[in-house]
């Protein structure tokens, strides 16, 4: 059998340049290729090996004998109102994963997946809810930097300014494609590392080696609860590193030195939003000089909860505020076009094909937690989830 061909738009550049020259050296090609390569790559971002003009015919064609430059193709681009544009990407074996453009005056943010669904289980996410395919390689991490901005710059919408792993999938949980493509993103694209940030539901391992990298790349963790026992209705992760063990953690990346951490937290009716929780995620942020978003919560597929009412997410940024805590309210984006992590996959999902064999249990379940009314009803202190 032939060997298979090496991914190019996995390597970190210097392995990228070493593949290459290696390959131009053995074909008696000057050494100014590997150049002339790198440069479509990093600086001009194009689609295919084709399109690398400068280059010969025939040194195309070994480069594409040789070397995989898959990018993945866009199933589906939805356009908000509003002006965020979420990308549903088609991967080479079929998969589906979604990227999101986000425009703000002064910046645009790109958010990308990093796994084809997600094992967390977290009870408010789409993604978890559409459960978990496979990893993704770097190159198909970065491909959806590179088709995105591309995209953004054909549709004026200018340069990618920050990038966000907080499409679908747990980074941390993939961080043998995770650390590569944190390296080809900051080295090889020329993002710099506090425009890159990467979130988490709390995979402490992970967070632990982030803080050993030199780079000042950004974390974000998905808080969504103060108290331990709640949060562990909410992040199954919780029962395996604990709210405990997690700031343990976190203050070991602070210690890093120069790493802002964002707390984000969902505000979900009748769940999270009790005013005794406020104080407490204070104390939490304040302890690591973090940063909070409240965030009104997105509906998903299979589940009832509301968001919580405009009232109570200012009491909470108000408690924060008083605390000294530095805290925004996220504005929802691309409502219109189901442009949370997630929510576009997973009603793709829903319309193509038959629920999940166990999604009536996992909505019964979710149901009984809730409530039969979470708009009126408090749970911040539900008794533990049905299985």
């Amino acid at each position: 059998m032939p060997n298979a061909k090496t991914d190019l738009l996995s390597l970190p550049p210097d392995e990228a340049e070493a593949a290459l020259a290696e390959h131009f050296e053995a074909r008696g090609q000057p050494s100014y290729r590997v150049r002339q390569v790198l440069t479509w790559m990093f600086e001009e971002c194009v689609a295919t090996i084709a399109e690398m003009t400068n280059l010969p015919a025939a040194e195309r064609d070994a480069l594409d004998a040789a070397f995989s430059f898959l990018e993945p193709t866009a199933d589906t681009v939805s356009r908000s109102s509003d002006g965020t544009v979420k990308h549903l990407w088609r991967l080479a074996d079929g998969e589906l994963v979604e990227s999101v453009l986000i425009p703000t005056p002064d910046r645009l943010t790109l958010c990308v997946s990093s796994q084809a669904g997600c094992a967390m289980g977290c009870t408010f996410c789409a993604t978890g809810w559409a459960g978990f395919q496979r990893q993704l390689t770097a190159g198909e991490i970065v491909s959806q930097y590179r088709a995105s901005r591309r995209w953004a710059l054909d549709h004026g919408y200018g340069r990618i300014s920050n990038i966000v792993y907080m499409g679908m999938g747990e980074p941390l949980s993939n961080r043998e494609a995770l650390h590569p493509s944190l390296t080809l993103l900051n080295r090889g694209y020329g993002v710099g590392a506090r425009r890159i940030t990467v979130s988490t539901v709390g995979v402490v391992p992970g967070i632990l080696e982030l803080a050993e990298r030199e780079e000042q790349f950004r974390l974000a963790v998905s808080l969504h609860a103060p108290e331990s026992e709640l949060r562990s209705q909410l992040i199954p992760l919780e029962k395996r590193h604990s709210l405990e063990e997690l700031m343990a953690a976190l203050v070991q990346f602070d210690r890093a030195g120069g790493r802002r951490i964002t707390f984000e937290y969902a505000m979900i009716r009748g769940i999270n939003d009790a005013p005794h929780l406020a104080p407490q995620l204070a104390d939490l942020a304040s302890s690591l000089n973090a940063f909070v978003n409240l965030i009104p919560y997105n509906p998903i597929p299979y589940q009832d909860w509301k968001a919580s009412r405009g009232q109570r997410i200012e009491e909470f940024r108000s408690v924060l505020e008083a605390r000294g805590v530095s805290v925004a309210v996220r504005v929802p984006r691309g409502r219109d076009i189901d442009a949370a992590c997630g929510q576009l996959r997973a009603s793709r999902m829903a319309s193509d094909s038959p629920p999940m064999p166990d999604s009536g249990k996992r909505l019964e379940a979710a149901s009984a937690y809730a409530g039969k009314d979470p708009a009126e009803t408090d749970l911040t202190n539900p008794g533990k989830r049905p299985e």
